[in-house]
Order: structure tokens, then C-alpha cells, then sequence
């Protein structure tokens, strides 16, 4: 069997204030908080994560609160837009919500057959908003912040600002099972499952570009799509074989990991999309509370004074 990626699972940026960023991605953009950990690797930090309602792989926003740290600055070698799919027709709609709330948003644009709006975030990460000919609303879910008819349906796809953009296509496509779709002046197009969420990559060249450094505004990598625990061994034996240095496998909870830098300098990572969000918590009840891994529940006591405090959208605060 040939291994191919389905898309995207999901996408890790940088953020300063946990609450704000609880506050604009639940209440303004309308994604359910899925979880509330701690960075497994900086245990002294949270871990957020957003997305549908059952936290379905393509639709999940993680993101390291690091408050205080030194801002990042994104360029070349990074993801440097995320893209979020919403029903046709729902344009309007969110430039009128985006600017309601004080959010400048871009003009319409034509992007192939999408229509693209794009807006930052407050910590300066870069959002757009897709709709595409033939998308449709969400599911509806208790306590959604913004109509369904309008609400965004997970991942549209993600932009690369690759500094080595040939190289970076040859992982898309010999690799992860890409195609490429369309070409403009300033960019390539990649589609992976058309009809899964997050399957469209677009690839900007920037070979003389300035990097981008690691910090708050900038995403950190994007994860991509896989079965269970023997399919990502092979990937990894796969990439290893195609001489890239790949971690070894990470238990991250809700999913498996490995992690490798693509030639044009964006971390990738491969997910699992098994064990999910139920893992610890029931789908009625995610992110009620701080739920750490088992290896760190023995130092909970001294974890959890050092977080920021905040408030949940369920009315608890934490820790």
C-alpha cells in the first residue's frame, strides 16, 4: 500500500496571553476548547487545543500560551498563514463580525476558485477564512458562539513560505502523496484528499527571504494526517529512508507523534489520529479542567501554582 496523507491534523502556533487567546478563538471565531494541558516539553506552560465540536482530526488549533516571551517574527521556513474553511456564501458575514469586533479584515480576493479573506489575530498570527464553491455549514453543537449556517468547518489549508520550494514540493508530493493542483505568480498549489478538511498546501517561494524566529505570532508546525500506531511506523521508516532526520515516536496523549524539518525549514509532524479527546474527559465535558499526562500527575501540586490564571468557557477558572 502507498502511503498518503489525508491533510492536515491539526496546527501549532505560539500565543502570549492564555485568555486572550481562549477569548478570540471560542467567542469571536466559534471553535469549541477541546482541551486545557501543559506543553509536554515545558510542563510550566498550557497547552490549548480548539476545533469541532468532537475535536476531529482537521479541525484542531493548538496552541503554547508563552506569556511574556519575546514576540516571533514569521518569514521564510515557516507556516505563514492558517486557513480556515467556511460555508459559501459566509463571507459577508464574518467581515462584518471580524470588524464588529475591532478585527481589521482584508478585502475579498480570488485565490483559484476560492474566495479568501485574510486577518490577524491578537498576538499577529495570520488567519484567513476560505469558501469554496460547494462547502457547507457545520453540524450544529450546544453552546456554538456563532450561527451554524456561518461557522467555520475546520481546516482550509495552510500557506508555506518555503526557502528551498522545489525541495519543499518533492516532500509534498514523493512523500506525503500530494498533488499539485494550480500555479500563480506567487504560488503553487497542493491538494492531498480533496475531501478531507485541511488537504490544500500552498507552497510561496522565498529563497532569499529573511527567516522567520520562533515566538509568540508565529505557528510552530502543522501535523499531518495518519491512521494509527503501524502506519506512522512506516512513515517514519519511509522518511528515514529518504534521508530526513526524524524524531523518534512521541506519546503526546490524544495522538502519537514524529517530528522532522522539511528542507525548506517548516517543522512537520505526523499524528495519529487515534486515541482523540475522550481519552480523558467525556465528549460533553472537554476542557472542564486541567488534565495533565499520567507522568506528570505526581506533580501536579507544583504545576499547577505556576499557571496563569484563567476562565474557562464552561465558567470554571483555573488552576
Amino acid at each position: 500500500m502507498t502511503l498518503k496523507t489525508p491533510g492536515i491534523h491539526h496546527v501549532t502556533s505560539i500565543v502570549g496571553e492564555p485568555q486572550r487567546n481562549i477569548d478570540f478563538y471560542t467567542n469571536l471565531l466559534g471553535l469549541r476548547l477541546l482541551k486545557v494541558t501543559v506543553n509536554f516539553d515545558r510542563p510550566a506552560t498550557y497547552h490549548l487545543y480548539f476545533g469541532s465540536f468532537t475535536g476531529s482530526p482537521g479541525t484542531i488549533l493548538t496552541t503554547f500560551p508563552w506569556p511574556g516571551d519575546r514576540s516571533g517574527t514569521i518569514g521564510a521556513g515557516q507556516v505563514t498563514a492558517t486557513s480556515f474553511a467556511i460555508p459559501e456564501g459566509a463571507t459577508r458575514f464574518w467581515i462584518d463580525r471580524l470588524t464588529q469586533h475591532g478585527v481589521d479584515v482584508s478585502k475579498p480576493e480570488r485565490r483559484f476558485e476560492d474566495e479568501v479573506i485574510t486577518f490577524t489575530d491578537p498576538d499577529g498570527l495570520l488567519n484567513e477564512l476560505v469558501s469554496r464553491p460547494g462547502a457547507t455549514s457545520a453540524a450544529t453543537w450546544p453552546g456554538e458562539s456563532v450561527p451554524h449556517e456561518f461557522a467555520t468547518t475546520g481546516f482550509a489549508g495552510v500557506t508555506l513560505t518555503s526557502t528551498a520550494p522545489e525541495r519543499t514540493a518533492e516532500v509534498l508530493t514523493d512523500l506525503l502523496g500530494f498533488t499539485l493542483i494550480g500555479e500563480s505568480d506567487r504560488l503553487h498549489r497542493y491538494v492531498a484528499d480533496r475531501d478531507a478538511p485541511g488537504a490544500v498546501v500552498d507552497i510561496v517561494a522565498d529563497p532569499e527571504g529573511a527567516r522567520g524566529s520562533e515566538g509568540p505570532g508565529t505557528v510552530h508546525h502543522v501535523a499531518w494526517r495518519t491512521r494509527d500506531d503501524a502506519e506512522q511506523a512506516e512513515w517514519r521508516k519511509l522518511l528515514i529512508d529518504a534521508g530526513l532526520k526524524v524524531t523518534e515516536v512521541r506519546d503526546r496523549s490524544y495522538f502519537k507523534s514524529i517530528y522532522f524539518q522539511e528542507p525548506g525549514g517548516v517543522l512537520f509532524e505526523i499524528a495519529t489520529d487515534p486515541p482523540g479527546f475522550t481519552l480523558d474527559e467525556p465528549l460533553d465535558a472537554l476542557a472542564t479542567g486541567l488534565r495533565l499526562p499520567p507522568w506528570y500527575e505526581d506533580r501536579r501540586g507544583k504545576i499547577e501554582p505556576g499557571l496563569q490564571p484563567i476562565h474557562l468557557p464552561n465558567g470554571r477558572s483555573l488552576p
